[in-house]
């Protein structure tokens, strides 16, 4: 059998994905016959049916919903080997480092100031990104390395936890509960962090009852009645915006509280709240010598810098609080 083309993949996908051929012909910007006979010969090809087609409708079959997990994965990974390629082609190489603005627990500026002398040091260009489009980043060939807060999803790649620190709760400052002496999760009951998810459970799925409709019962409304869920992921200075006005809360690591003290903004510990560890990652099959680099001099800066964290975790408490 002759070997899969990936123009037959992209056909596949932008079907299964529509669930429309008009719609998928569109979208790939061809006529509809030509995309229907594809799908058929790539049906044949197979020796299975992909879909179960009417008058009224297209559906995957069994063999359709494996075959589209796989088609993805095969079509990331030549998008990702595209990528690299450019990128190592390039007369100026650089070591592309992702991460989220700010969560760098303090050491990326040593980092890069040690990093510079090792042998096999490149430029660094900095992809700055939102909460969770690291490790995408890293598997579609935009980025060579990772810094970000773990746990994370790290198949295919390899990582190495840097430093672990105290998280504070971020809370407005005339919130009822920032005149208490202590708090725990429990305390947060029908509070929400930025992504919408229950801040009593740390963010973790809700075990709030279910109406008849099988849709999760909404929390009792927010100090001053401001929403806090958002549709759109947001950036920090409008997340503390919501925080000052009462419709969230936030959780956030000792090093990022520290540098953002706001007047409307306190922060405080909370005893049962699990700290935050700093992670690098960086794909598996990675056999860069500037990676290799960045990985010991991040770690060897880190070792030195977990200390001062340790020794200093409640002192920048009591001085944020």
């Amino acid at each position: 059998m002759s070997e899969l083309e990936v123009r037959q993949l992209r056909y596949f996908v932008a079907v299964a994905e529509e669930l429309h051929f008009g719609r998928a012909a569109e979208r790939l910007g061809m006529a509809q016959p030509p995309l229907s006979r594809a799908i058929r010969e790539l049906e044949r090809h197979l020796g299975v049916r992909l879909f179960e087609r009417t008058t009224r409708q297209v559906a995957l079959t069994p063999a359709g919903e494996v075959f589209l997990h796989d088609a993805r994965t095969a079509l990331d990974a030549v998008t990702a080997a595209a990528r690299r390629a450019r990128h190592a082609g390039q007369p100026t190489p650089r070591l592309r480092l992702a991460l989220k603005a700010d969560f760098d627990a303090g050491l990326l500026p040593r980092i890069l100031a040690a990093f510079q002398y090792e042998d096999a040091a490149l430029p660094v260009e900095l992809l700055l990104g939102g909460r969770g489009e690291q490790v995408p980043a890293l598997r579609d060939g935009r980025a060579d390395i990772a810094l970000l807060p773990a746990p994370f999803d790290d198949r295919d790649l390899d990582a190495e936890p840097l430093v672990t620190e105290p998280r504070l709760l971020a809370l407005a400052a005339d919130d009822p509960l920032a005149a208490r002496s202590s708090l725990c999760l429990a305390d947060l009951v029908g509070r929400t962090l930025p992504d919408g998810t229950p801040a009593d459970r740390d963010g973790q799925p809700s075990t709030t009852p279910r109406t008849r409709t099988g849709r999760e019962q909404p929390p009792s409304a927010p100090r001053g009645g401001v929403t806090g869920a958002q549709p759109t992921p947001l950036d920090l200075s409008k997340i503390f915006n919501l925080i000052e006005l009462g419709s969230i809360i936030m959780f956030l690591p000792v090093s990022v509280a520290s540098r953002h003290r706001r007047f409307g903004i306190a922060y405080r510990a909370v005893s049962d709240l699990p700290p935050s560890t700093l992670a690098l990652a960086w794909p598996q099959d990675s056999h860069s010598p500037a990676v290799a680099a960045f990985v010991r001099v991040a770690t060897a800066v880190a070792k030195a810098a977990q200390t001062d964290i340790q020794a200093g975790a409640e002192a920048p408490q009591r001085a944020i609080m």
